[in-house]
């Protein structure tokens, strides 16, 4: 297992361009990705995340934006202070197969943390993205 890096691939059973307004809308996010959710969805634009059960929120960097098959944001490294901390890199890609969509996540840059806040980090970014999406399937099959 790398430790400076998430990985995760699923097969969602849906059109890409549904799992694509799922990533990249503030409504499709907000249904799955926290409780509120804004997107200017351009690089150097901004993403707002906020997740009130957890009392938690993120703002992230857009980097790239390749409709429908790329998005990629760059976030500051959670339990570090916020400026001027290190920023793990979260790139989803989307490839139509046969009954739906592969998404892939991964999500690097940990390792620029030092050892104990990386492995800290990964740890609760990796419990964070197995839930996350998890609700993005529920909720696209839901909605379905």
């Amino acid at each position: 297992m790398d430790p400076d890096t998430i990985e995760r691939v699923t097969v969602l059973r849906h059109p890409i361009e549904r799992v694509w307004a799922a990533l990249t809308t503030a409504e499709g996010l907000s249904r799955w990705f926290g409780s509120v959710a804004e997107m200017d969805l351009r690089p150097g634009g901004r993403a707002f995340f906020r997740w009130d059960d957890l009392d938690e929120e993120s703002v992230a960097t857009i980097v790239t934006v390749n409709p429908p098959r790329r998005l990629v944001f760059s976030w500051p490294i959670p339990g570090l202070p916020a400026d001027g901390a290190p920023h793990t890199l979260v790139d989803f890609t989307l490839e139509p197969v046969p009954g739906g969509t592969r998404l892939r996540l991964v999500e690097s840059g940990f390792a620029q943390a030092g050892p104990a806040a990386a492995r800290s980090a990964r740890q609760a970014n990796s419990h964070g993205w197995d839930a996350e999406l998890a609700d993005l399937e529920s909720w696209l099959d839901a909605a379905a």
